[in-house]
């Protein structure tokens, strides 16, 4: 079983998000902080902890900053961030500091606990709902990231493979999409994270958009 710290300012969102998944076989709550600070402290005395799912939005110690102080530790668990904004300023900021994936918190059991097992497995997490908002927030806005950034432009295949993976489909989904095999699929994203700099699945998307790709 998964072990899981909940971190939410609100109580309600807290007890909610417990009770849903309670009624899993898969999670276990073995820990809650209500802000940042106290995440830090009881992430220090749980050494077992698999992953983090935690708030954007608290007081006393946000989410973006509790990430970049847990990144300063060694055997940190994944972070998912939660968010009930429109916010993509603030989800762009999460992802740089090191965050897993990201959700919205009316999500559903099933999408809940697959999240969570997604990162406990080492992958990342794009949710299209919110990949989506962050398109259309970013339009028309300046890019960070300067084309240079990009020795080697994408194909249009790669192009392609960014806006399904923008779309949250697995290898397999598109694999089966394009006609290719997951092999290929996974050496074609390999060749896009390598062209972005990037690390990650995640990370890759939210470049992709900065820059205007997709």
């Amino acid at each position: 079983m998964i072990k899981l710290m909940l971190v939410d300012d609100q109580t309600l969102v807290r007890h909610g998000i417990r009770s849903l998944l309670s009624m899993s076989e898969k999670v276990s709550v073995i820990a809650e902080a209500e802000n940042g600070e106290v995440a830090l402290q009881k992430q220090s005395e749980h050494n077992d902890i698999d992953v983090i799912l935690m708030d954007i939005r608290m007081p006393v110690k946000n989410g973006i900053e509790t990430l970049i102080n847990l990144q300063q530790r060694t055997n940190v668990p994944p972070v998912i961030m939660l968010t009930t904004f429109d916010d993509h300023e603030s989800v762009m900021q999460a992802i740089k500091a090191g965050a897993k994936g990201y959700l919205l918190k009316d999500v559903s059991l099933d999408t809940l606990v697959k999240s969570i097992e997604t990162v406990h497995a080492g992958n990342t997490l794009i949710q299209p709902a919110i990949t989506e908002r962050l398109i259309a927030g970013l339009q028309g806005k300046p890019s960070e990231f300067a084309s240079a950034d990009i020795p080697e432009p994408l194909s249009k295949r790669e192009t392609e493979i960014l806006r399904l993976m923008a779309s949250g489909c697995s290898n397999k989904e598109m694999a089966d999409s394009l006609f290719r095999s997951e092999g290929t699929i996974k050496n074609q994203v390999s060749s896009i994270l390598a062209k972005l700099g990037v690390r990650d699945r995640t990370r890759a998307v939210l470049k992709a958009i900065e820059l205007g790709v997709i």
